[in-house]
């Protein structure tokens, strides 16, 4: 079938991104699903900073490829093999299809996938190969989703299926922002009710923390960032306090549990600098491959800290998704405050550019079916 999708061409070019257009808008062939796959068609899809990491090479993939990978749609065909989802029904993409039966998939979430990680680096699906051709040239996936796409062929390892009553922009934060947040804190961290919480970094995934962090009802939960409009929303949504990394360190503020969401190595040495004794400092932030941060390892002994990495919130999606859409439900959980705007796919080289800039929490991508 023809879709329509927001391609990156290029790799590395400079910005602003709405000059440069490292992503085009172009018509693509979509096969249909194989054995274990699935039709989606895309209802929202929310503009990430792993998306932009693409763009500007701190995360090298192959190009030409079709982004997206925070999205949430509707099954309109089930290839064989599938269990457990019908058409009709709403899914939410998750980044990091788990094979469940590798050695890393055994330890519940705390080791990202092999086969999973390994299709995610070459851009192909799970079982193999692309789905996507332009012009007759192969389109690789970005992390076994695609979805800045009206329509994307995924894995069933890559959803998981929501009810009717959540919105489609919520149901797509869901899967990877609040699963990437709100698991670095909850299978990551693991804070005690009596236990202070930091967030450093309240971009999406930051924010999703913060939520989470206030959903739980913590002692404390604070938050950091150097963005005034930032701060101000982390305290609409909650947070206890609020600081700058340069107000963290000039008053010697701590916390048990410090997690790092900028995915820079500056916020990793804030996050570090204001982990209290005995405490844990999770980062789930992705800087360029060749960033260094300062940290001294004697503190790591004589204070007996820990740090940990999280990917993909140390998360099992069929796990933790229904846990974080009961807590929406119940109202605890308010993922609509991340969403910054709503945008048009023609808008994505834009999106890139306010994202860069630090200017957007969320921008959302709808798909409008008028003209069906």
């Amino acid at each position: 079938m023809r879709i329509t999708g927001a391609v990156l061409e290029e790799i590395g070019r400079e910005g602003p991104y709405a000059n440069s257009q490292p992503i085009s808008i172009s018509e693509l062939d979509l096969q249909a699903p194989r054995s274990s796959e699935l039709l989606v068609r895309m209802e929202a899809a929310g503009v990430c900073h792993s998306d932009l990491s693409v763009v500007n090479g701190d995360r090298a993939r192959p190009v030409p490829m079709l982004l997206g990978h925070e999205a949430a749609g509707i099954v309109d065909a089930v290839g064989e093999d599938v269990e457990g989802i019908e058409v009709g029904q709403r899914v939410v993409m998750t980044f990091l299809p788990r094979c469940e039966s590798c050695e890393h998939c055994a330890e519940q979430g705390r080791l990202p996938c092999t086969p999973g990680s390994r299709a995610n680096a070459e851009g192909r699906m799970l079982s193999g190969g692309s789905r996507l051709t332009r012009g007759g040239e192969l389109v690789h996936h970005h992390l076994g989703v695609s979805g800045f796409a009206d329509y994307a062929v995924v894995d069933q390892a890559s959803v998981v299926p929501v009810g009717s009553d959540v919105p489609p922009e919520v149901a797509a934060v869901l899967g990877c922002a609040v699963l990437t947040g709100g698991g670095a804190l909850l299978n990551a961290a693991q804070p005690r009710p009596s236990d202070t919480v930091m967030i450093v970094g309240l971009g999406g995934v930051g924010m999703a923390a913060l939520l989470t962090a206030v959903a739980e009802r913590y002692k404390k939960v604070i938050g950091v960032d150097m963005a005034e409009d930032k701060l101000d929303l982390a305290r609409e949504v909650g947070a206890d306090e609020v600081y700058t990394p340069q107000q963290i360190q000039e008053k010697g503020i701590t916390a048990h549990h410090v997690i790092e969401c900028a995915g820079n190595p500056r916020a990793f040495e804030t996050a570090f600098g204001a982990t209290g004794v005995g405490g844990r400092t999770v980062t789930v932030g992705f800087p360029h491959p060749e960033s260094t941060a300062a940290i001294p390892p004697a503190i790591i002994t004589g204070e007996a800290r820990s740090i940990i990495g999280s990917y993909l919130g140390s998360s099992v999606p069929k796990r933790d998704i229904p846990h974080y859409e009961q807590l929406w439900r119940e109202g605890r959980l308010p993922v609509e405050r991340l969403i910054t705007s709503r945008i048009p796919l023609a808008d994505i080289n834009r999106a890139m550019d306010d994202l860069s800039a630090g200017k957007a929490v969320r921008q959302i991508i709808t798909f409008d079916r008028q003209e069906a």
